[in-house]
Formats: C-alpha cells, structure tokens, sequence
C-alpha cells in the first residue's frame, strides 16, 4: 500500500505535522521500502506531493542521513531546478549527506558554487556547506574549492560573515588556517559585539588546528 496518503497534502493539511510524523516513523523502522517510494515521488508532477516528500527528505535527512544518502542525485537533479522551493529544499539534505556522498556531489560543484555566490539565502547557507564539507573529505576537492570559500568570505555581507566562517572551519586545516584567520581578522571591523564574538571564537579554532 502507498504510503503518499500520509502526505500532509493528501491529508488536505496545510502544516509540516504529518510528514514530519512520517519521516520520524520511516527513521525508527528504517524502512527502506517506503523511503524508496518518497525517493520517486520526489519528480512527481503534482507539486504539492513533490514538495511534501522532500519535506520528509529534509526531516530524515536530520534525523539519518545515511538512510537517503542512495537518492545523492534524484536531489541533485532538484538543485538544477527552475523552482527556487526544489533548490533549496533539496540543498538541505544534500548537506546533510555530502560527508557520505562527496565523490556524487563533486561533479556539481560549479552549480553550487553559482548558488553560493547568487543563489537565495538558505540556498547560499546550504551549497557553503556542501562545498566546505567536500573539501574536508578530499585534499584535491580542497585544492579546488577552497579559493572560491575563502574568497566568499571576502566580500560576502557582514552579517553572513560568521555563519559562513563557522561552516567553512571543517575545510581548515594547518595549512590553510594562516590565510583563513587573516580573512576573518580583517572582516573584524565590520562585525557588531555579538558577530565579533563569534567571529573570535572560529578563529580560536582555527587556530588550534
């Protein structure tokens, strides 16, 4: 029996309740079956279900990874997508798997790094991720991508400055950290008390690496 009943849209419900719900019952019985299902569901022609089983996606996503990492490039295909709603939406769990799935990711990368320089906010927040956790996984992904970090954190907007520096410290290593910290110190004059304060605390940990 299809489980897309269980849908909040099939529900005629308006609120995330029942995927959530959804998602947290396919975690607890690891039931691969019905996340194969959602998986082909995510290309569905009805919008309301395409985005209600990313929504689930999203929220195993948070809760075990490692149970859609499989589905890497049906959400890499959503992050092609023409549909602002698909592109961020299928970032977030991209990010929660790309520690597992780098070498699917990786191929993507120039798409990713145009989100991160144009895309929405979350869509930015999200491919910062991905990027700075591929090159974490890989010293040649590093080699590639972390110029196109570094220098992001160079112009980005002031306010985006520390969530940024704080997603990209897992690409930083001992090699990386002189340059890293000398970004971030210059930012420094741009930053409020509390974005200062976060700020020091990246480099702290930078700097220990």
């Amino acid at each position: 029996m299809s489980i897309l009943h269980r849908l909040a849209y099939t529900q005629n419900r308006r609120d995330q309740a029942p995927n959530k719900e959804l998602a947290r019952e396919l975690v607890a019985a690891e039931d691969e079956k019905a996340v194969h299902e959602i998986a082909e569901n995510l290309g569905n022609e009805n919008p309301g279900i395409q985005s209600d089983c990313l929504a689930v996606f999203e929220e195993i996503s948070a809760q075990k990874p490692g149970l859609i990492a499989e589905y890497v490039n049906d959400l890499l295909k959503l992050a092609h997508s023409r549909d602002n709603r698909m592109v961020w939406g299928s970032l977030i769990p991209l990010s929660r798997i790309a520690h597992l799935r780098a070498e699917d990711i990786y191929p993507h990368r120039e798409h990713l790094i145009q989100l991160m320089q144009t895309g929405s906010v979350i869509a930015s927040d999200n491919a910062i991720k991905i990027l700075a956790i591929m090159a974490s996984r890989n010293i040649a992904y590093k080699t590639d991508l972390l110029p196109y970090l570094l220098k992001h954190l160079e112009t980005c907007r002031p306010k985006d400055v520390p969530q940024h520096a704080e997603a990209i410290l897992v690409a930083i290593g001992a090699a990386d950290k002189d340059e890293f910290c000398r970004i971030l110190e210059k930012r420094m004059a741009d930053m409020s008390v509390a974005q200062a304060k976060r700020l020091k605390k990246v480099i702290r940990d930078a700097e220990e690496r």
